[in-house]
């Protein structure tokens, strides 16, 4: 089933979704929000999409630090990026004033309902609520179609979490993610993409990709991904958590052309094209002679070969069948021949 909102389609039968993801990356400054939204759109993007946090809503206080991101409490970081429920809506405002798509993942049953309220056409689950069932329960019951990342999950979390949104019939994509940041290529595990396409069929399968570079988006795109999400900044020489895996405006540009590039070219069957002939009738060969052959003369190697352009009668897959054969008249040298000039060949 595809998914559809606000008009654009996820599907194999789309050009994939790039959706950049500003998430925290403008630490808290809404100013930076704004003007993040701007790259996108003169990038050319279709869509953009933050975060929804309400600190204490989901997290008890607490000193735990996010692992090798950052030194810095989970607690204060997440607490100093936050944007207010008016700033929030000032940045979608933002986005519709500029044609994107204003998309936000929520973290908490409360930043559901704020995004509910807002009136988002979807919504992106991260990875570490794909298994909430209770918060991913509470968000289907929306109606809205779901985007799920996949990272920490395997195939049998996925189908429960997938079974839950089952019953309230919403659209569902779902994400190949490993939460590694940056997550090494050998750790991409692009397998992944095609292993969520069987799994799961007739549901849209992306790239939610963390590892640096637009490469693996690429090659996603390739196997088949209908949309790919990179995290995205101004500059990498912004402070913050996420900066380091993020993307620039430029790279934001060329993954938006080459994930188009790659779903126009994959497809297709070895066959010959019609368009191709301009170039077959020059770089094709045909049976010429190579020396002047009188009628009743052998045509051979000595005064027989192929040669450009292919807008001979016999192209050089018949110079076999002309050899040995004899001339039914007088062939001056660098003539095409044709059939009937070999005594016993059909065409």
């Amino acid at each position: 089933m595809d998914v559809t909102f606000e008009g654009r389609t996820i599907g194999p039968d789309h050009p994939p979704l790039v959706i950049p993801e500003v998430g925290i990356n403008h630490e808290g400054d809404v100013a930076k929000a704004l003007e993040m939204v701007d790259a996108v759109a003169d990038a050319g993007g279709e869509v953009v999409k933050f975060q929804c946090h309400i600190t204490d809503k989901e997290m008890i206080p607490t000193d735990m630090k996010p692992g090798d991101i950052s030194d810095e409490s989970l607690w204060d970081i997440i607490k100093r990026c936050e944007l207010t429920a008016d700033e929030e809506l000032r940045v979608q405002q933002h986005c519709r004033d500029r044609g994107l798509i204003y998309l936000s993942t929520p973290f908490s049953r409360e930043a559901a309902d704020r995004l509910n309220e807002m009136g988002v056409p979807a919504f992106k689950i991260g990875s570490g609520e794909c298994n909430n069932l209770p918060l991913i329960d509470h968000i289907a019951a929306m109606g809205r179609p779901m985007l799920i990342s996949t990272g920490m999950n395997d195939l049998a979390s996925v189908q429960t979490s997938l079974a839950v949104i089952a019953k309230h019939d919403v659209p569902v994509a779902v994400f190949h993610c490993t939460s590694m940041y940056p997550t090494p290529h050998d750790k991409v595990r692009l397998g992944a993409v095609t292993e969520l396409q069987s799994a799961f069929p007739g549901v849209p399968v992306g790239l939610s990709d963390h590892s640096l570079g637009l490469w693996t988006c690429l090659g996603a795109v390739a196997l088949g991904a209908c949309v790919v999400e990179k995290h995205f900044t101004m500059t990498r020489d912004w402070p913050g958590p996420d900066i380091g895996i993020s993307i620039e405006p430029d790279e934001l540009r060329d993954l938006i052309v080459g994930t188009r590039a790659i779903w126009e070219a994959r497809g297709g069957g070895k066959t010959i094209l019609p368009d191709e002939q301009p170039v077959i009738d020059f770089a094709y060969a045909s049976v010429v002679t190579t020396a002047a052959v009188r009628k009743g003369a052998v045509f051979d190697r000595t005064n027989t070969w192929v040669k450009r352009p292919g807008t001979g009668p016999l192209l050089s897959d018949r110079f076999d069948d002309v050899l040995g054969k004899t001339a039914t008249r007088d062939l001056e040298a660098e003539v095409q021949i044709a059939a009937a000039d070999v005594a016993g060949l059909n065409d």
